[in-house]
């Protein structure tokens, strides 16, 4: 049976532990058995490849703590009928992405109710759910980046919120879900799912990394990382000592100097194909079978599944490849620029596009070249501005691009196959959205400022730039005055320790997909410990 602190009282089981004799007087002692009846029910967003880990979590929610009733959020059709067709869970209900979405094709716009959701879930007002949402916003997914045109009109995308929100509504309303679990926030379904449900006091819950390979955590509240947050605070305060976590900090943080490691090892240059030749690998007579069957599988889905979920138009798709692998033929070594160590330079990596890292956590900022110009003049003089592409940006951004870039005086551009710790180790500031070089930086003693929101930003070394015009400033005061706090970092350290599980996330879900669900159980059970533990659950 399920034990949780806040579920009411069913019964109580008095049992008799010892008697103590006290001259004539007895003395009994009875431990107090409390059990108690749950109903917990789980709403899990179970987006694209993630559906099968997350159907992993409902199944050891259920084996250990006894959790049965789940409903969910689903985005593809192939995952619905995965989880239709599975006999572990029965979920009471699901809401199909594809539904929400295309709901606005019978919907007669209501400007009432528009305002009506912007009052109760504006963040301010409604645009943010517009913006993050790559596809409606921009035709991300249906085109490779750098697309930007929006498939649909400013009007269908307020009967698309109308529709959308009415459904979620309801089904909050009808299925009454106890807690939510999201792992990704990245359109406009999904974000209002989110926002309603907190405006119900539905306990949300967000998978963040930790950015420590193998750690994550959840969050009540996207862009920092909550229970973390907590427990650094109060570490701060000296309100209490985490003495074990403060050794696998420290512990932690002393070999992480000795050989820096990236948390995510497939964003690493080694892992990407950077090189003409490495990108051309596909037409290779051992590859090429895989590379027509893989074009011919995307072929029959779109024409399956494209009147229900968003799939890339098999002509579009290779236009777009076609052009992305034409300007890695021509390359991009004209505007690559040595590394020179006798440079004081600050660097920003370019981030990876689209991506929620983006589009959630630093929502202002999306648009890089335009602030690539602005970190470069408020830099120093005699300063030079070090950029480097992501790993997996190769070949996807215009030339036209660099060329702009390159157009900025104090400008470098360098080559995406050295790695940011080399760069990080010499650069004087290092200035990101919310790139996990910012986090590396800090590792390494070095000045740090961020654009978006990210967990780290709680430390009192990292300047969080909100406003453009205090960038210069920021800049020279993190130059000039910059005073390195290795007991709050240690402290953040072991809040992390404390407040996160171990968890690959990238194998399980993004290399994996739905394969090995029987080992997904196994990887998924620490994490579902921690969450239960936030659930305040107990094992059965």
């Amino acid at each position: 049976m399920t034990l949780t602190k806040s579920t009411p009282l069913s019964f109580i089981f008095l049992k008799l532990s010892s008697v103590r004799v006290a001259g004539p007087r007895v003395t009994m002692v009875f431990t107090f058995m409390l059990y108690m009846d749950i109903t917990m029910k789980a709403c899990l967003q179970l987006q694209r490849r993630f559906a099968y880990v997350g159907h992993a979590m409902a199944v050891v929610l259920k084996k250990r703590y006894g959790v049965k009733d789940f409903c969910g959020y689903v985005e593809l059709t192939p995952s619905l009928e995965f989880l239709k067709s599975q006999k572990e869970i029965k979920y009471s209900d699901f809401l199909l992405e594809s539904e929400l979405r295309n709901g606005y094709k019978t919907e007669k716009l209501d400007r009432d109710y528009i305002q009506f959701l912007g009052k109760e879930y504006g963040l301010p007002n409604l645009w943010p759910y517009i913006e993050i949402d790559r596809t409606v916003r921009y035709g991300l997914y249906l085109r490779d980046y750098p697309h930007n045109t929006p498939p649909f009109t400013h009007e269908e995308m307020m009967r698309m919120l109308q529709s959308s929100a009415k459904k979620i509504i309801a089904f909050l309303d009808k299925e009454k879900p106890d807690f939510m679990l999201f792992a990704v926030i990245n359109d406009f379904t999904n974000m209002l799912l989110y926002h309603i449900a907190k405006k119900k006091n539905i306990k949300t819950f967000f998978i963040q990394t930790a950015r420590i390979r193998g750690k994550y955590s959840v969050t009540e509240k996207y862009g920092t990382l909550s229970f973390v947050e907590n427990v650094f605070n109060q570490l701060q305060e000296k309100k209490f000592f985490l003495q074990e976590k403060r050794l696998e900090a420290e512990t932690f943080l002393k070999k992480w100097r000795e050989h820096p490691t990236t948390h995510s090892p497939v964003d690493a240059p080694s892992a990407r194909p950077l090189s003409r030749k490495k990108q051309f690998n596909f037409l290779l007579p051992n590859k090429i079978i895989n590379t027509v069957y893989w074009i011919a599988k995307n072929t029959i889905d779109y024409f399956r599944y494209k009147d229900r979920d968003y799939c890339k138009n098999p002509f579009y798709f290779l236009i777009d490849r076609a052009r992305r692998k034409i300007r890695i033929l021509v390359g991009f070594e004209v505007f690559y620029d040595e590394f020179d160590a006798k440079d004081d330079f600050a660097f920003y990596p370019l981030q990876y596009e689209p991506e929620m890292a983006v589009s959630l956590f630093a929502p202002f900022y999306t648009d890089q070249l335009w602030l690539a110009k602005q970190i470069a003049r408020s830099l120093p003089i005699g300063y030079k501005f070090y950029i480097k592409e992501h790993p997996a940006m190769f070949g996807y951004r215009p030339r036209n691009f660099y060329r702009e870039l390159k157009k900025i005086p104090n400008v470098k551009l360098i080559k995406p196959t050295i790695t940011s710790f080399e760069l990080i180790e010499r650069a004087k500031i290092i200035i990101t959205l919310t790139n996990t070089s910012a986090w590396e930086a800090v590792l390494l003693k070095k000045p740090a400022i961020t654009f978006g929101n990210a967990f780290f930003n709680i430390l009192p070394m990292v300047k969080n730039c909100k406003a453009i015009a205090d960038l210069p400033y920021m800049v020279k005061e993190q130059l000039e005055n910059f005073n390195y706090d290795e007991e709050a970092l240690l402290n953040l350290l072991a809040a992390i320790f404390q407040e996160s599980a171990d968890l690959d996330l990238v194998q399980i879900w993004d290399i994996e997909g739905g394969s090995n669900m029987e080992k997904k159980k196994e990887a998924v059970a620490p994490f579902v410990d921690f969450l239960a533990s936030k659930l305040n659950l107990m094992q059965i």
